[in-house]
């Protein structure tokens, strides 16, 4: 069974991000109080699986995603996939490309990478996000 495993957000640009048990995921806007969040905009949350991180020796939060997963291949995704998580509804929106904040973590990280940074998403029904919520994959794809 896929679930989450770590909540992040990030209070400011650049800042720390900070590890929460809950937070409540806002329709079309991205987490609350997280300086990422943009009204209709496509990188409203960040998810990354454990089992990719592990793949890279990094520890959850270390490259700024919003919710950690493990069970899910993350990766694997599709642009317009919807995904439950306890009450709330994304939907896949496009591959986070890796930045120079990937790269000043370890010299040759982000080229490493590339493909594998996980996936941003759209907040399609907002609701709390909990760790340890279970994470189902929605039937089709919605365009």
């Amino acid at each position: 069974m896929a679930k989450v495993t770590h909540l992040f957000r990030a209070p400011t640009k650049r800042a720390p991000m900070e590890e929460l048990q809950e937070v409540l995921a806002v329709e079309n806007s991205g987490l609350e109080g997280c300086a990422h969040a943009r009204p209709s905009g496509k990188r409203q949350v960040l998810l990354m699986d454990e089992e990719t991180l592990q793949s890279f020796a990094l520890a959850p939060g270390i490259i700024r995603e919003n919710v950690t997963t493990v069970g899910l291949d993350v990766n694997g995704l599709r642009p317009g996939q919807r995904l439950r998580i306890g009450e709330v509804e994304l939907q896949v929106s496009l591959v986070c490309d890796p930045c120079e904040q990937i790269e000043a973590l370890r010299h040759g990280l982000q080229e490493a990478m590339q493909g594998r940074r996980g996936m941003l998403c759209k907040v399609v029904r907002g609701g709390r996000l909990r760790r340890g919520d279970e994470i189902q994959l929605m039937a089709g794809v919605a365009e």
